[in-house]
Formats: structure tokens, sequence, C-alpha cells
């Protein structure tokens, strides 16, 4: 028993004893990183590999041939840097087809004290929710549980108590968009350790305890979409999905510049800003126009005319998002904005003044090695996407550490969960 339960780790810490490989399929690039972690539990990224990802609409697969190229890109090269070979990965998901409930169980305690059987049977009874046929359980995130009316507890085992009541976050997203995501990822001969929502993700990598406790709205400003999730009290509380992002801005861009698209993207990671004011007139740039016409000048300021609506339009969004979840008065900590399109000049001051309340651009950490490449809020959630792989094993390796007879429920609830998941 024991030497299968071992054998079962080191396949699920392939490439090598103890790689952990993230996969961040992102609407605008794709970025593989390979992670090694040490006995202290640091992550050291030893391999990181990105390519333009040309497959994707708001989140979802829209063409599996370039996603599946794509992949194979950013795998090889980020393979090509660690010097392994990369066979298992976790893979972020996202898109507008993400659905997020609290749902709560009660159970009866069956031996006067909380057990693991317990906690899984009330996660069970949380769990049992009606959901749309075509979408599918993603996550199911414990807040908090109550015993005997005892509310606020996070760690239950071995209290003891009668009754066991379960708090949870329940992440839905549609069947088919995950099956796509996976078939891409299984195309380049990659198995799918696990599918992970990204913001639950870059949640991981860019938000501190004190933050998750006092109360934070973390918003993950991607290509295609723009990831909200809510933390009060320590634990995740709502998460929704909006699908207007960086790809919207640079769109606006080629319109009213009636530049190419690739063109317009240029300009904006090079000139963009995201508050007219803080932009000078005297600052031109050229744009290319369509054709073989000449190039035009343009002021700095004109540009960030243009911008500016979106950003408005976008933070206005994620505002009533935020009074729809009820949460507003709860974000004690203010607004953590990452992502690629959070980085623009002047966004960070622009939210500011439509919400009212602190905001800042995180970058993510918890991780050693190539600072000066990873320092960005780009790799947000592929950081994220390790920081959960490591937690998945660490929680294997805790199975395996333990005797044989604390063991074997382990290995049920493995199968079982696997059943559940796949059936």
């Amino acid at each position: 028993m024991n030497n299968k339960k071992v054998n079962t780790v080191n396949m699920a810490m392939k490439p090598g004893n103890n790689m952990i490989v993230a996969l961040d399929i992102g609407t605008s690039k794709v970025v593989c990183l390979v992670g090694e972690v040490g006995l202290d539990g640091t992550i050291d990224i030893v391999g990181i590999g990105s390519h333009e990802s040309r497959g994707l609409k708001r989140g979802v697969v829209v063409n599996i041939e370039s996603t599946v190229h794509s992949i194979q890109r950013a795998v090889e090269e980020a393979e090509l840097m660690a010097g392994c070979k990369i066979h298992s990965v976790t893979v972020g998901v996202a898109g507008s087809h993400i659905n997020s409930m609290n749902s709560h169980g009660i159970v009866a305690v069956r031996d006067g004290e909380v057990m693991e059987h317990d906690l899984e049977r009330v996660i069970d009874a949380a769990r049992a929710v009606a959901i749309p046929a075509d979408q599918k359980i993603l996550h199911i995130l414990p807040q908090e549980y109550v015993i005997d009316n005892q509310e606020g507890i996070r760690e239950p085992l071995g209290m003891s108590g009668v009754r066991l009541e379960a708090k949870v976050h329940l992440v839905t997203g549609a069947v088919n968009a995950v099956q796509n995501i996976e078939k891409c990822v299984k195309r380049c001969g990659l198995a799918v350790d696990n599918a992970v929502l990204e913001q639950l993700a870059s949640s991981y990598s860019v938000l501190t305890e004190d933050e998750k406790e006092l109360g934070v709205c973390m918003v993950d400003m991607g290509g295609g979409t723009t990831d909200i999730a809510i933390f009060t009290g320590g634990s995740i509380r709502h998460t929704a999905v909006i699908p207007i992002a960086g790809d919207q801005v640079t769109n606006d861009i080629a319109m009213a510049l009636r530049t190419p698209t690739p063109h317009a993207e240029e300009i904006k990671i090079k000139y963009a800003c995201a508050l007219a004011q803080l932009a000078s007139a005297e600052d031109t740039i050229k744009v290319p126009s369509v054709g073989d016409r000449p190039a035009r000048d343009l002021s700095r300021q004109a540009l960030a005319e243009v911008v500016e609506p979106r950003y408005d339009e976008l933070f206005t969004l994620i505002q009533a998002e935020l009074r729809r979840s009820g949460f507003e008065d709860l974000v004690a900590a203010g607004i953590v904005l990452t992502g690629g399109t959070a980085k623009m000049e002047g966004a960070v001051e622009l939210a500011e003044e439509i919400f009212h309340m602190p905001v800042r651009l995180a970058l993510p950490k918890g991780v050693r090695g190539m600072g000066d490449i990873l320092n960005s809020p780009i790799y947000a959630t592929g950081i994220g996407l390790l920081q959960y792989a490591k937690q998945d094993i660490q929680h294997l390796g805790e199975a395996v550490a333990v005797d044989d007879t604390v063991e074997r429920p382990n290995v049920l609830n493995r199968m079982k969960a696997w059943f559940q998941g796949n059936f």
C-alpha cells in the first residue's frame, strides 16, 4: 500500500521529483512556468516559455489548432530553459461562462468529534445544489464551519460537537469550455493535473493574508476578460468575470487612429495612458496608416483621450459588480489590480477616482529566480498556478507521511473525487 502511494506522488510531481508546471492560457499570450519546490517549500523558477496566443477569444478557445500551436511553442521554450521534459501541467480557466454561488451543508457529527469523513459528508451536502446540465463544478472552496452554532471555525478537525455546518463557495464553468482547454493541452501530449479558476490562482500570488482578512477586491485585467475575486474574513466570497479587457482598448485605438490592430497594440503598450491629464500634449507619436499612406503624428494626450473612456467604463462595470455582490462596504483593504492591462500608466490613479478607495498595482510574489522577468503583473496568474500546484502536492505528501491506517480514507477520497469529477 505504502509503495503504491509513493509512486502516485512521484507521478504527480513529474517531470522531476519536485517539479511543478503551470500553464496560463490567456487571450493575448500563453505562458508556461516550470518551478522546483525546495525542501523549505519555496518555489524556484527554473524555466519560462511564452508565446503569442491566437486561438482564444475572451478567455474561451475558438480555434483549437492555433491554441495547440501556441501551447506547444511556450512549452518547448520552457523545456529548453528548464532542461527537462514536461509531462503534466496545472492549467488556468477563465471566460464569461464562469459562475459562482455560496452554498451551505449541514450534517450530524457521528462520533461526537469531527473526523475527516464528517468533513467530506458536509462538503458533499453543500455541493448538492441544482446547476445547469452544461455546467460543472470547478472548485468547492470552504469559507467557514459552524459547530453547534459556534461560528467562525476554520479548522474543525478534532473538535467536539453534534451538528456540523459548512459554508462554501462553489465555482462552476461550462463543461465544453473546460473540455476544449483540456483537449488542446492533451493534443500537445500533456496531462492536466488541475483546471484552476484564473482569478483564484492570481489571488495566491498577489494578495497578503492581512488583505484577505480585512476584505479586498482583486481585479485581474487580462487581454480578453477581467476577472474579479472578493475576499473577506480570510475566505473567498464572490467571483465574477467581465468580458471586457485590454483587447477592447486596442480595438478602440485601431478604430480611432485608423491603424492596423498589431500597430495599435504596440502603441498601446508603449505610449498609452489611462488618464488624459497625466499625458502631455507636447509628446508626439508616429502612427502607421493602413495601406501605403504615410505615417501621421499624433499627440500623446489625444491617444489618452481615446483610452480613458474605455478604462472608465471598465472600472465602472467592476464597481457595479462589486455593488451587486453586496460586498462594497466590506472591502476595507480596497482594490488590488493585477494583469497586463492594469500596468498602463494612470490606471491606478483613474481607479482611485472611480472607486473612492485605496487601489494598488500588485506584482506577483512567493517565488525565487528570474525576478527581472517575472516581476510584472502579467505573470500573476502563472505564478499563482504554481503556488496552487505546490499546495496540491503538499496535500499528497501529507497523505504519504501518515501511517497506513490514516491513509486509506485519503485514497478513497481521491478516487471518489475523481469519479465525481469525471462522470
